[in-house]
């Protein structure tokens, strides 16, 4: 490692807190799928950004509109109104279920905006002493302390116990174990429709809509949190999309702002209308330059079938050559995935794949110690999944003769 990394890696380290276990890499610019670090070597990224690089890295049209809202308006309170806002909510709301959309700079504040909605609901509109939500095991929800206490993982939650009471999990996938746990106390079903940090877990076709009819009967709200599986990570805008069903609440972030800082949560009417001035805030959410990304995003996958169709098209070619792979090694176990949002259980310590992926100029991203995930920018091309795919090959047939 040249100096230069060396130097500037040992600065970070004196200055920033350790709450990541960064690799050794210092990345200084990017272009589309590819990332450029310190020394000007040039890698091909399948992280983006941990799904959030939508359009890629400096996106030409989405840069141009920075550039424009930047020498416009930056920043005002949420004491006015301001028209990226206001335009970026009604393009949601015309392409979703929703209503209402309430801004913020992130996917957790996002699921504690819904969680803090959820329970003024039921405070104000639901009968008995509704609060408690139920999530699902191996789930992902942030890592601010509601979301925290939601989230299905307890390595996540070890060392900040106690825990906020009022939140329940229960195994994913398993209409059963939902219908056991609803008590009295019941106020929401909290569920990715298709479990990011758990390892890209897709339920079975029928499970979400039971869940439906469950709250339905209930009378309970289910919320969807799509901040990984939405804004066209699954080659639909939404993931809910492909269930035939509609939550009451969703949650946003990741891919809306194309790398600039977003989330949003989503509602019906009837469920937002709980929320009044003062019950809930964000000094910088709904801001004009997050807006600004958000709105661009947004044209690109709508105005035009061609973008998702890309995320549909790669997915499926993606996934048809890895289970050429599959059958090639046995150190690949499974593979699940939708749209560009794909999970592989390997039969090795999946962080020996990343370190040697980065020797050879890729990078990978893994959601546990035999799971790697792919979640490149949403406009790959074939071209740049035929060169992930031969680097992965090569690293597995090295492995598999090692394991040997």
């Amino acid at each position: 490692m040249a100096n230069a990394v060396k130097d500037t890696i040992r600065q970070g380290e004196s200055v920033l807190m350790p709450t990541y276990a960064r690799l050794p890499l210092v990345l200084v610019k990017g272009q589309g799928a590819v990332l450029t670090d310190i020394e000007g070597k040039c890698y091909l990224d399948f992280v983006s950004g941990i799904a959030v690089n939508s359009l890629g890295h400096c996106d030409i049209q989405l840069i141009e509109r920075l550039k424009s809202q930047s020498e416009t308006l930056l920043h005002v309170s949420n004491l006015y109104y301001n028209l990226p806002q206001i335009e970026l909510a009604t393009r949601l709301v015309e392409r979703s279920f929703a209503d209402k959309v309430f801004f913020c700079n992130s996917g957790a504040e996002a699921v504690e905006a819904a969680i803090k909605l959820a329970r003024k609901f039921a405070h104000e509109l639901m009968s008995g002493e509704r609060f408690e939500i139920i999530s699902a095991e191996r789930s992902f929800h942030g890592r601010t302390m509601a979301a925290l206490s939601a989230t299905g993982q307890t390595k996540y939650q070890h060392g900040f116990e106690p825990l906020l009471p009022g939140f329940l999990t229960v195994p994913f996938d398993n209409i059963g174990a939902i219908e056991k746990a609803i008590t009295a106390r019941t106020a929401a079903i909290l569920l990715e429709p298709i479990q990011g940090e758990g390892g890209v877990r897709i339920p079975d076709l029928s499970y979400l809509s039971s869940v439906r009819e469950i709250c339905d009967r209930h009378g309970i709200l289910l919320i969807f949190d799509e901040v990984q599986t939405g804004i066209g990570r699954t080659g639909d805008l939404f993931a809910y999309e492909a269930s035939g069903i509609t939550p009451d609440i969703m949650t946003l972030a990741k891919g809306l702002g194309g790398g600039v800082p977003i989330g949003a949560m989503l509602a019906t009417d009837t469920v937002a209308s709980c929320f009044q001035p003062g019950s809930h805030a964000s000094t910088f959410g709904g801001n004009p330059l997050a807006c600004a990304a958000g709105i661009e995003v947004l044209d690109r996958l709508t105005k035009s079938n061609a973008l998702l169709e890309n995320v549909r098209q790669q997915s499926a070619y993606l996934l048809s050559k890895l289970s050429e792979l599959k059958a090639k090694t046995p150190l690949i176990k499974r593979i699940r995935g939708r749209g560009l949002m794909i999970a592989i259980d390997l039969g090795m310590d999946s962080l020996d794949v990343i370190k040697i992926g980065q020797e050879r100029g890729i990078l990978f991203n893994r959601t546990s110690e035999e799971t790697l995930r792919l979640i490149p920018p949403l406009t790959i091309t074939r071209s740049e999944i035929d060169r992930m795919l031969a680097v992965l090959s090569d690293i597995l047939m090295e492995q598999s003769h090692v394991e040997a």
